[in-house]
């Protein structure tokens, strides 16, 4: 268990009940037991509070597994025309051979850039280094940054003409106006 919670539970909780219980032997006095167990149910009830509290705020433990798939441009960080051009425009897939295919289209244009994936082992959360086999793209580092949150994750490739570019795991549909 936590460190704090066996402190209190050596310094605090266990000489109260002990207090508690010796003085129950002496007077028994059923206040003295009903006393105790409120103490414990309220201990037991603020353990319970705080693992819901960490269930539902703990960020997500990545595992290789969860980064392949399909990813699309995530038009929440920065909603509008940009980003839903952006989105139109751009995809990027990282198959379970750890190989990498951005995809370029729309405009008349559809391209596609591959490369490879390498995963960081020195790492205990997949990072990856992207290695392009074709010339590259501006929106295409080799480095993209992982952001996790409490239930998902994202990446972010820096653009020199696009500045931070989002990218979320997710399957492409097209936007409805």
């Amino acid at each position: 268990m936590w460190f704090g919670f066996n402190l209190l539970f050596i310094f605090v909780l266990a000489p109260v009940t002990l207090v508690f219980l010796v003085t129950w032997l002496i007077s028994r006095k059923i206040i003295v037991v009903k006393t105790l167990g409120l103490i414990w149910l309220i201990v037991f009830g603020m353990i319970f509070l705080l693992e819901i509290f960490h269930f539902f705020t703990a960020k997500k433990e990545l595992t290789r597994e969860d980064i392949y798939g399909s990813y699309i441009i995530d038009r929440t960080k920065y909603p509008g025309k940009q980003a839903d051009w952006q989105y139109d425009h751009y995809r990027l897939e990282i198959t379970k051979d750890n190989k990498f295919i951005f995809y370029q289209t729309g405009g008349g244009k559809n391209k596609a850039y591959n490369g490879t994936v390498k995963f960081l082992e020195a790492y205990k959360e997949p990072r990856i280094i992207l290695n392009v086999d074709t010339p590259g793209y501006h929106i295409i580092n080799d480095k993209p940054t992982l952001y996790r949150t409490t239930w998902s994750f994202y990446y972010v490739f820096h653009s020199p003409k696009f500045g931070n570019v989002f990218f979320k795991k997710g399957k492409w549909k097209p936007i409805s106006k």
